[in-house]
């Protein structure tokens, strides 16, 4: 979807100039993300974080598939996509300010993603994240023209000050369920909400499963635009300040570094990048044990899972989006390569597309197999698409000029209809 514009016109000219790192790993990004959310599409959403909220009990399998998945996927998948959406903005209106447009341009492509979210959030499946970056895209335009090392700075100073509050939030469950002290101190409100979660989850995990299992579509559509809306603009509002914006920020700023652009250290790159993927995954590696050893209590599997791993998380990131950004130039040359560059191309297309087939697996009004699958055979549907991913998107794209969906977005951003075959 990026595009350089001709001057004062705001409409793009063809061509060839893509960043093919930023293809290649979001190529890696998109299909590490089916991994992460296939267990949300399978069981109830709640069975991403808290093993115990599957249908069926968890079976030793599910609990190990839990722990690979939290120590190899879980965030840091999520957050070389965040980074990549934020380098991605900038490659965007860095050409469109070359050719005399304005942020504006940039302003409307987002208001369109933000549509695209939309529809997918309320109409399709419950765990989108268009949503969330259209809106904190359209936060961070004002900060476009900040200095990459202010961006930097800001993004990690706002990332650590949201790890410190997530951390704080989760916490103060986990330990008023273990020391009865610490409880006696909290408000009653806040010690009956606490005492309370674990019950509510497991009601309205007990709802969902019937929703997804038995309602038709106009049901779920109905139930997302009835009961979900605030809490999804709530949600939207506190990630966008605790995680997303500033890992857009520090995307941003990586880019303009050069990091994905081969103009930094490739020497510095390698250490730090090892660095922060060794240290990343040592920090989780216990935290994952420790949930696991316990059973998965419902207080300490959430403070695990959300509140321990924003620091680990950016290590781990920071130093896969260096490795990668190395390999890249190399790796995109083999075949395996070429398929993910090209699955990179279409990440559009191939989330939203995603999508569409699970849930029309899953969900009681397509084939109706929501629950019938725990953690490890779940992962055969994760083979499935990433085998469609890599075979298909390469073959699209040897007939068109783009992904579905990434020519309906450039041809809305532009408002002017593109030629789609080559």
């Amino acid at each position: 979807m990026n595009a350089t514009i001709e001057a004062g016109t705001g409409q793009p000219v063809p061509g060839t100039d893509r960043l093919i790192t930023l293809d290649f790993i979001r190529g890696i990004a998109v299909l590490g993300i089916v991994f992460a959310n296939i267990a949300a599409f399978g069981q109830p959403m709640m069975a991403y974080i808290w093993p115990r909220a599957l249908v069926e009990p968890m079976t030793q399998g599910d609990k190990l598939f839990w722990l690979l998945q939290y120590v190899l996927i879980d965030g840091k998948m999520r957050g070389l996509f965040t980074l990549l959406f934020g380098a991605g903005m900038m490659l965007f209106i860095e050409r469109a300010w070359a050719k005399g447009s304005t942020r504006w341009l940039q302003a409307r492509r987002l208001l369109w993603l933000l549509l695209f979210g939309s529809l997918h959030f309320y109409l399709l499946w419950h765990g989108d994240i268009l949503q969330l970056y259209a809106f904190t895209g359209l936060v961070v335009l004002g900060a476009i023209r900040w200095k990459p090392k202010t961006k930097l700075i800001t993004g990690l100073i706002l990332y650590g000050l949201g790890a410190i509050a997530l951390a704080a939030q989760m916490g103060s469950g986990y330990l008023a369920t273990i020391n009865p002290e610490f409880a006696a101190k909290m408000p009653e409100d806040a010690q009956k909400q606490i005492f309370e979660a674990e019950t509510r989850t497991v009601q309205t995990n007990a709802e969902r499963i019937k929703l997804y299992r038995d309602g038709s579509f106009t049901d779920v559509a109905r139930h997302m635009i009835v009961e979900k809306s605030g809490e999804s603009v709530g949600q939207t509002i506190f990630l966008s300040l605790v995680e997303t914006g500033p890992l857009v920020l520090i995307g941003m700023a990586l880019y303009s570094l050069g990091l994905f652009s081969g103009g930094m250290d490739p020497r510095r790159m390698r250490r730090w990048g090892w660095a922060g993927v060794i240290a990343g995954t040592a920090l989780t590696i216990p935290l994952g044990l420790w949930a696991y050893s316990q059973d998965f209590p419902f207080f300490l599997t959430l403070f695990v899972f959300v509140g321990a791993t924003a620091v680990p998380h950016l290590m781990a990131v920071l130093g896969l989006a260096a490795l990668l950004s190395l390999w890249a130039p190399t790796a995109a040359r083999s075949a395996l390569g070429q398929r993910l560059v090209a699955a990179g191309r279409m990440a559009f297309s191939n989330y939203l597309g995603t999508s569409l087939i699970l849930v029309t697996i899953f969900n009681g009004w397509g084939l109706g197999l929501f629950g019938q699958f725990g953690r490890v055979e779940l992962f055969g549907f994760v083979l499935g698409i990433w085998a469609l991913m890599l075979l298909g998107s390469k073959a699209w794209l040897a007939r068109f000029r783009y992904g579905p969906l990434e020519w309906l977005w450039r041809c809305l951003t532009y408002w002017q209809l593109f030629p789609l075959r080559r």
